[in-house]
């Protein structure tokens, strides 16, 4: 009886993949696992958040980043796309390129029945192993809910949820807030999809 074993790669290996990729790859310590495409609410959400956030952080040293830039975790050996990425100051990239960076402040997920389990725990445990990492905020793109994890000066983690279109995200690390009705704009929560 022959085992099969899965090839392992190495980070060299998966940057020179994933640049000639059709679709989006996260590589985990050797693995590399196709991203779902995302969905038209899945899009709609981000969008909105960050359709409003420059408008509110306008003369800042804050900048937003959506979708297609990496977040590399050197603890876990993880290349990762996270939803929306914002960073104060400048970006440390990894590497040579501009598409990877490793300072993120700030960082939000849009959950899909798909990903929440693993957005919930093993990535954001990831995420909490960046040194300047300070807040996470997970999106709900089937309901109005909204949950946020900040970082304290103790380096405890404060959870604080929201519910319903009335209600208003306050972030912590960044002045800055938004109504849920207004990250929730435009979707259709009658659409299944995946």
């Amino acid at each position: 009886m022959v085992l099969q074993t899965e090839k392992r790669y190495t980070p060299e290996e998966y940057l020179e993949l994933e640049e000639k990729a059709e679709y989006k790859n996260e590589y985990r310590d050797g693995e590399i696992i196709p991203i779902i495409g995302e969905t038209t609410n899945h899009n709609k959400i981000a969008g909105n958040f960050c359709r409003k956030f420059p408008l509110t952080v306008q003369g800042q040293d804050y900048d937003i980043y959506i979708s297609d830039i990496k977040v590399w975790i050197a603890l876990y050996r993880l290349y990762t796309y996270p939803d929306i990425i914002v960073i104060k100051g400048k970006p440390i990239y990894e590497g040579t390129g501009t598409t990877t960076i490793t300072n993120p402040l700030l960082i939000v997920e849009v959950l899909s029945n798909s990903t929440k389990n693993y957005d919930k725990t093993d990535k954001f445990k990831y995420y909490r192993s960046i040194p300047g990492f300070q807040e996470y905020i997970m999106i709900d793109q089937y309901s109005f809910a909204v949950e946020q994890f900040a970082k304290q000066a103790e380096g405890q983690w404060i959870f604080k949820e929201y519910k319903g279109e009335d209600a208003v995200l306050v972030l912590d690390s960044i002045n800055f807030q938004i109504a849920l009705r207004d990250i929730y704009e435009r979707v259709d929560f009658e659409l299944i999809e995946e």
